[in-house]
């Protein structure tokens, strides 16, 4: 049976990844003056602790993973004659996935016959906990490694994203906005409404004043593109918001109460370029235009 991959950037339900053995690729973020080496999702303790230091106003960023680190993860595998899939972070947003597939053409010249798939999410966080899970039930299912990173490939557009920021700071530090709509939109409580794009790239589509209208846009949103048929897990990722992740939760099963729908804190990866409170909607549905 074929090893299933993913960066640690992931939003998945902990429960889920355990079952199915879910194995993760180590990226590392730095907070101040301190580093750290993220192996595996940040319990809900050390991310509460991670953005009340960024609501300090504590800088933070993160670091690419290079090919030389996918070559030593990938390798003893490799050694073994094992089958590898592999999720990145989207190609719009990371050059995680040109680094893995360099690795594998670097592994293919030491060791001749690799087989190793390498998969672009075209997302991220929970989005990835999408494609990670059906990748899994698929596995279970009797899918073969090919099979699954086709279905995965042909369905990766069809996790659609939506998530309202709270801080704009964030956005114009990464250039997605200027500093005087960043202080102008703060003074005003405009939350911007950003999706992940068909080619895996963050845009901005809406603007909202006020979290409770932002709240409820992504669900209209969400009644105007969700298709069940495709799968009816929800994932709701927030940047240390537990509470407003709840109310976004009860919203969702008001319009669909037959969804699963997994709450979980937004990794420290994602979480460096977007603040805290920022609150993610997920779901299969319509492809992303």
């Amino acid at each position: 049976m074929y090893e299933i991959f993913v960066d640690v950037s992931i939003d998945i339900d902990e429960k889920i990844a355990e079952k199915y053995g879910i194995r993760y690729v180590p990226m590392e973020y730095m907070i101040g003056e301190e580093t750290h080496c993220c192996t595996a999702p940040e319990s809900f303790e050390t991310l509460h602790e991670y953005y009340e230091r960024l609501r300090e106003k504590i800088p933070t960023k993160t670091s690419q993973i290079s090919p030389y680190q996918y070559v030593s993860i990938f390798e003893p595998y490799v050694k073994e004659k094992k089958e590898l899939l592999y999720i990145s972070l989207s190609s719009g947003l990371s050059n995680t996935y040109e680094s893995a597939n360099l690795a594998v053409e670097q592994l293919k010249d030491s060791y001749g016959e690799v087989h190793i798939e390498v998969v672009d999410s075209l997302g991220a966080t929970g989005g990835m906990g999408l494609l990670a899970e059906s990748a899994c039930i698929n596995r279970e299912n009797g899918m073969s490694l090919s099979e699954n990173a086709k279905w995965l490939r042909e369905h990766a557009a069809n996790v659609n994203f939506l998530f309202k920021v709270e801080d704009l700071m964030y956005l114009m530090r990464g250039g997605r906005i200027s500093s005087s709509s960043a202080i102008m939109g703060t003074a005003l409580n405009i939350k911007p409404i950003l999706c992940i794009n068909s080619v895996g790239k963050l845009e901005t589509i809406s603007k909202k004043r006020g979290k409770n209208m932002a709240m409820k846009y992504l669900v209209e949103n969400m009644e105007n593109h969700y298709d069940a048929t495709i799968g009816n897990t929800v994932y709701i990722c927030g940047a240390d918001c537990m509470a407003d992740a709840e109310i976004l939760k009860q919203m969702v099963l008001d319009k669909f109460p037959d969804t699963q729908i997994r709450i979980t804190s937004l990794s420290p990866i994602i979480g460096a370029h977007t603040g805290p409170n920022m609150l993610a909607l997920i779901y299969y549905g319509e492809k992303r235009a």
